[in-house]
């Protein structure tokens, strides 16, 4: 899953031709046809687009604006954070430019206010500590001139992935990875053609609030029992409307109290009724059996709620060297959950980076960025999306997104972006999907691409 480099940028490698793709048979055995009557997918537009944002540019995160339609774009580029955004429903987007205080930032993340505001946070490096950043816009994000930190109490120590919802009453909550004491090298390993993932170390999920627009912050409160090595990260948080506040998070097995050695991770659900000051009993989501390693690099575990407020959460688990992507829901707030259902027909030996979003009552729509496609000989990036039914189960098979395949060794980001425009009655909703890519020969770059999925259900 993970964490966006622990500070460092992630590197320039190499890609190799992708031309005459070709889709396996498995992932081609899956994939929906676009036709009449059924999902439209829009062209891919380049979002970060502009000098400012030559170079890499990865792991995107979305918003939309429900009141007035405009989509926010957030990722790592542009020398730090990129930000771009379209107001015309994804068919042109601004000059992407990079965020105030973001230099060598990393793990963007993003929300809209009750009145349109936009908070765009991310995880900063400085001296001796690593810490949240939120940029926040009043003028549907052509600017950002409020820069907030969320300084820890202590320092050395660490801070990594970061996740931001904002309540309607204008609160706003950011959860991230909270460590007192700072990693080593020993602590993580890193892939070659990924980001990292921790193998020890005193990890702690926690939440900070802010009730003034972010000038002043609460102290770290812990979300992960056990801390300070709690053994948790990768919390994404959402509020529902009466605002109780719902988490998902990666919670490790500690193999070694004295070294904090980390063995494998489940996915564990909690709530809290007073405003992130205590939280429920964590509630592990799939079987015991079902594990995430810790070489998974990604972000994973994704939470949603559609209009009804029935919850969505999603992860994919390792085994045998196959990876399978997984969806489960709650129609009666997170008190149970359904059984699990497989995201795809087939396991693929290959990372599986999936994500949901709740839409209109009782629908989801899950997006999967899989290296589990081949390019010739060897993998390569394809970004599909899929709808399901509490009530009927798979409305569509894999709706391929991404016209062309992205190269497998040059790094596409540990998130996607995923944001429903709003209106649009069954059959004619729209989801705008972004995700990572480098298309082309060995100095392909990474580059950010958007297309609307429309003719949903």
């Amino acid at each position: 899953m993970r964490r966006a480099w622990i500070g460092l940028r992630a590197p320039a490698i190499g890609a190799l031709a992708v031309a005459g793709l070709t889709l396996a048979p498995a992932a081609q055995s899956g994939t929906a046809a676009v036709r009449s009557g059924g999902p439209v997918v829009g062209p891919a537009v380049k979002v970060s687009a502009g000098a400012a944002c030559s170079g890499q540019n990865a792991e995107v995160e979305t918003a939309i604006d429900q009141k007035t339609g405009i989509l926010y774009e957030e990722w790592i580029g542009c020398g730090g954070i990129g930000f771009g955004r379209s107001t015309d429903g994804g068919k042109t987007f601004s000059t992407g430019f990079e965020l105030p205080g973001s230099a060598f930032g990393w793990d963007p993340a993003i929300a809209i206010g009750p009145h349109g505001a936009v908070y765009a946070s991310f995880m900063v490096d400085r001296k001796t500590a690593s810490y949240p950043v939120v940029d926040i816009s009043a003028d549907h994000g052509k600017t950002f001139p409020v820069v907030r930190s969320l300084v820890p109490p202590r320092r050395p120590d660490w801070g990594d992935r970061d996740f931001i919802a904002v309540g309607r009453n204008g609160a706003i909550y950011v959860t991230w990875d909270y460590g007192p004491h700072p990693l080593t090298r020993k602590d993580f390993k890193c892939s070659p053609t990924g980001s990292c993932s921790f193998v020890a170390g005193d990890l702690n999920v926690v939440v900070q609030k802010s009730t003034d627009h972010g000038r002043t912050w609460s102290k770290i409160i812990p979300i992960s029992p056990g801390f300070p090595g709690s053994g948790a990260d990768s919390a994404p948080i959402l509020i529902e409307p009466g605002g109780r506040l719902d988490v998902l998070y990666q919670g490790y097995q500690i193999l070694n109290r004295k070294t904090l050695k980390l063995g494998v991770a489940h996915s564990f659900f909690t709530t809290s009724t007073d405003n992130g000051r205590t939280w429920s009993k964590p509630k592990r989501l799939g079987p015991a059996r079902l594990s995430m390693n810790d070489t998974e690099w990604w972000i994973d575990g994704s939470l949603g709620i559609d209009s009804a407020g029935n919850l969505y959460a999603t992860w994919d688990t390792q085994s045998g060297g196959h990876d399978v992507g997984w969806l489960t829901y709650s129609t009666n707030r997170g008190r149970t959950w359904s059984r699990l259902i497989q995201v795809t027909a087939h396991s693929f030996p290959a990372m599986r980076l999936v994500q949901v979003l709740g839409g209109r009552p009782g629908i989801a729509y899950i997006g999967l960025l899989t290296d589990g496609v081949q390019c010739g000989k060897v993998p390569c990036y394809g970004q599909y999306l899929r709808v399901f039914s509490i009530g009927t189960g798979w409305l569509t098979r894999l709706i391929r997104v991404s016209p062309s395949f992205g190269n497998w060794r040059v790094w596409p980001g540990d998130t996607i972006g995923l944001s429903l425009y709003p209106g649009g009655a069954p059959g004619s909703q729209r989801v705008a999907v972004s995700w990572g890519s480098a298309l082309g020969g060995r100095k392909a770059e990474s580059e950010i691409r958007a297309s609307v999925v429309g003719q949903l259900p």
